[in-house]
């Protein structure tokens, strides 16, 4: 098991609350509205259907998809704070909570907030095209945050690619660079979605959304952090 649990933050200057909001939303969605992942009914109505955002129409099923009260564009968004289950909201609060302040502080507080969603968004239609373009079930609901976290993982990638990250390997804590860290977590996702590649993903996870994420997050990290290395002498 390789599992980052921290990272040296010693040169962060603010304090990431644009970060902790984004935390405590999405644990607060899936502990209220989801009821801890169990309020299917709730979770269908708000994944993003990449059937649905196709053709511009929802889609209710027999089989569990239920009536979107909001234009199915928008369950883009707000399919980035539903969360499968414990494992899965646990994960990805994990990597945001070790990437993610870091990463604001570079940006500043909205433009870190701007970035996230963006990113978080066209994760999400990278999703969607794979699986248009490689004829996968387009009535599979997706979902989790995932897709923005990967983006957050790739700005702070080429933001800080030689601050220490500190993974748990086994049963020893290893201080490595950032681009070791993150690259081990991109090439896991680029390993098993191309495994996945013209047929169904049996394990729910949708693996184009975090290399879209990832290359989205790489493209327009100058676009929100500006030429930051430079600016702290990196």
């Amino acid at each position: 098991m390789v599992l980052p649990i921290g990272d040296d933050n010693r040169d962060r200057r603010t304090t990431p609350i644009v970060n902790y909001l984004l935390i405590g939303l999405n644990i607060f969605v899936f502990i209220y509205y989801q009821h801890w992942g169990h309020d299917l009914r709730f979770t269908y109505s708000y994944a993003a259907i990449p059937g649905e955002i196709l053709t511009g129409q929802d889609i209710v099923t027999r089989s569990g998809l239920q009536v979107t009260p909001i234009p199915v564009f928008l369950t883009l968004f707000t399919s980035m704070f539903l969360h499968g289950g414990i494992g899965h909201i646990a994960g990805n609060m994990l990597f945001l909570f070790i990437f993610g302040d870091n990463v604001e502080d570079a940006m500043g507080h909205l433009k870190y907030l701007f970035f996230y969603l963006l990113c978080g968004m066209l994760a999400g239609l990278s999703h969607v095209f794979t699986v248009a373009i490689l004829g996968d079930n387009p009535f599979i609901p997706s979902l989790g945050a995932s897709g923005a976290i990967s983006a957050v993982l790739a700005a702070y990638v080429r933001l800080f690619p030689g601050k220490r990250v500190f993974l748990w390997i086994f049963l020893f804590i290893v201080p490595v660079p950032a681009f070791v860290a993150v690259g081990i977590w991109f090439v896991f996702q680029l390993v098993d979605g191309l495994g996945m590649l013209g047929g169904e993903q049996p394990d729910g996870i949708a693996y184009a959304a975090h290399i879209g994420g990832f290359v989205f997050g790489l493209l327009l990290t100058r676009m929100f952090a500006g030429n930051y290395r430079a600016r702290r002498g990196y």
